[in-house]
């Protein structure tokens, strides 16, 4: 399985394979690595206002 694939699946965009088995630690394996992909994503988006757009409005 690729690396977009998998992210893709994360984030609700890509159905997951149905014949894939679907263990309980598949699903909290699947839960964290949610999670942390949410947090990247805001961290970045926060670090991206702070350093671009932040400036912009005090000017």
């Amino acid at each position: 399985m690729g690396i977009w694939k998998q992210i893709s699946e994360y984030l609700f965009i890509s159905k997951r394979d149905p014949n894939e088995p679907r263990t309980k630690w598949m699903k909290y394996m699947h839960g964290m690595n949610r999670i942390s992909l949410m947090m990247f994503l805001l961290a970045l988006l926060f670090i991206i206002f702070k350093a671009v757009i932040l400036p912009l409005i005090r000017k």
